[in-house]
């Protein structure tokens, strides 16, 4: 390929990126010349270019055949050819690319020893970490990539600890059984538990059967597992060692009915090793239960009934409670009726750490803002001023030259998110001015601010970021599961957001998750006419 560009013999990546977003808004503009330069490489793609296609432009200009390759070099000149063949291999596990992960093994041994960094792990967890729960084999086969971690354990990889209480704690059991085939998995009463292997579980117990701790986090284990006689055996080896537990069963259920509980789902949707042992959780579980029900009068009731729920010891669950509320929907009246009882999260000083304004204002619930800020201020930072429509402090983050002014990246959401700084769920690294005038983006759009919203579009906000809740995809895709989007999507489409991105996970356009994760042929339709209507208006 010729090439009408040369790389210097330091080249900055994001100098590139630069390079692309930049052809991609001349050819926009109706500049010529960029127009002619992306006619020579791809004579026959639509303008204006897709990020992912100008791009390609860049790198063929360089003489490389595609994106990766260029990144591909620029990293070996930067001696970060371990670091890249790392990335590369991050994309290969997620699609379950076996031969290819074969290929970079071959090219790169020092990956089967490498151990990545806090966000991002070993390739082994990489192949073995599962997005949400994989209990069942389809699930396991959507979240994990069994196949690749079968082939990692062959050719010697690495295996960290953490590796396997990874898997025991997204209830991955083709996985688990693959370590226990290769002698991999600890010889302790949980995973003992996990496998199903009463035997194992009995033999245990004969040389341990007095830590209580223990024993409840394995009937939890037994019971989300679903592994009832192991759970029963558990439950009684417990009642042995706590009589007044048994009576508080006896005196309100029955013992069989107690495990059955546990292994409802929804029951043990919070930390159950803060629970002061199994009848708190029982309790607690039912207080999360009437949650998920939206049955605010048995969640009243319960927290009157067992007012310990309210004191200081349980702010943990408090506070989790108040965070699950600010995204789900019709959830405010809970957080109300917490606070209306006087709970200690309310005079907990410091406050406890939390996302629950993010999240209210990542699913369109700013009017449980006011609610949230008796606990916790609202971050000064250009991501919440943009999300709340505070346009006045909108443009404060910006100089006399319209450039962004915004100090130190760490004092911005996503970098204040410490869930996002520890497991980077967009990939985005380090923080960069772009990823906050994104999420600020995302977030005005969301909230309908769209004042703010083109403001932020006309001062360097990339439409078609790969800005998601959780997991690279676009404002687009999250906007299909919000309640009433059409609004918010119509202002996307008529400034040019690029329809065609695929989520990072299912490979779909916001379309595929109208049409199969939402189940809404309505809004699939909608969106298809949207598209077509914008390109007739451009072919016309």
């Amino acid at each position: 390929m010729t090439a009408s560009k040369s790389l210097p013999a330091r080249p900055s990546l994001e100098s590139l990126r630069k390079q692309a977003k930049k052809l991609a808004r001349d050819i926009t503009a109706g500049d010529a010349d960029a127009i002619a330069r992306a006619r020579v490489h791809l004579p026959h793609v639509d303008l204006p270019l897709t990020q992912r296609n100008a791009q390609l432009v860049i790198a063929r200009e360089y003489g490389y055949a595609g994106w990766q390759d260029l990144t591909a070099e620029v990293s070996k000149r930067l001696g970060k050819g371990l670091e890249w063949a790392a990335t590369q291999a991050r994309r290969v596990i997620h699609d379950n690319d076996v031969e290819r992960l074969k290929q970079l093994l071959a090219e790169y041994p020092a990956l089967l020893s490498w151990q990545g960094d806090e966000r991002h792990g070993s390739l082994l967890e990489m192949a073995t970490g599962a997005y949400g729960d994989a209990f069942g084999a389809e699930r396991e086969h959507w979240f994990t990539r069994g196949a690749c971690a079968e082939l990692l354990l062959g050719r010697g990889v690495v295996v960290l600890p953490r590796v396997a209480e990874g898997i025991l704690q997204s209830r991955a059991v083709g996985l688990l059984h693959l370590f226990e085939r290769k002698g991999l998995l600890p010889r302790t009463l949980k995973f003992r538990v996990a496998l199903g292997d009463l035997a194992g579980v009995r033999a245990l117990l004969r040389e341990n059967a007095s830590d209580p701790a223990a024993l409840n986090d394995a009937f939890i284990c037994a019971c989300r597992y679903e592994h009832e006689e192991i759970a029963s055996l558990l439950l009684e080896r417990t009642i042995g060692l706590d009589p007044e537990l048994g009576r508080r069963i006896d005196d309100t259920t029955d013992r069989q009915s107690f495990i059955k509980f546990f292994m409802e789902r929804q029951s043990l949707d919070f930390d159950h090793t803060q629970a002061a042992g199994l009848w708190e959780a029982f309790v607690i579980g039912h207080a999360v239960r009437s949650f998920h029900n939206k049955d605010l009068v048995s969640f009243v009731n319960m927290l009157k009934r067992e007012p310990w729920l309210l004191g200081d010891d349980y702010v943990w669950f408090q506070n989790d409670l108040v965070a699950k509320a600010s995204f789900k929907n019709d959830r405010g009246a809970f957080i109300s009726a917490l606070f209306d009882l006087d709970a200690a999260i309310l005079r907990r000083q410091p406050p406890p750490q939390s996302e629950a304004i993010a999240y209210a204002l990542t699913y369109a619930k700013t009017e449980l803002i006011p609610l949230l800020r008796r606990i916790w201020p609202l971050p000064d930072d250009l991501p919440h001023a943009a999300g709340m429509g505070d346009f006045t402090r909108v443009k404060k983050w910006f100089d006399a030259t319209g450039q962004p002014a915004l100090g130190d990246l760490d004092n911005h959401y996503p970098r204040t998110s410490p869930h996002l700084r520890k497991h980077d769920d967009l990939h985005w690294g380090a923080p960069t001015v772009q990823h906050v005038l994104d999420t600020a983006l995302a977030w005005s759009v969301i909230n309908r601010h769209f004042d703010v919203a083109d403001f932020l579009l006309e001062h360097g906000a990339n439409i078609s970021t790969d800005w998601n809740s959780h997991e690279p995809a676009s404002i687009l895709h999250h906007l299909v599961f919000l309640p009433n989007p059409y609004e918010s999507m119509q202002f996307l489409i008529d400034r040019g957001i690029d329809m065609t991105i695929k989520d990072y996970r299912w490979d779909s356009n916001a379309i595929g998750w109208a049409r199969y994760g939402k189940s809404d042929e309505k809004m699939a339709q909608w969106l298809e006419e949207a598209e077509r209507r914008r390109e007739q208006g451009r072919s016309a």
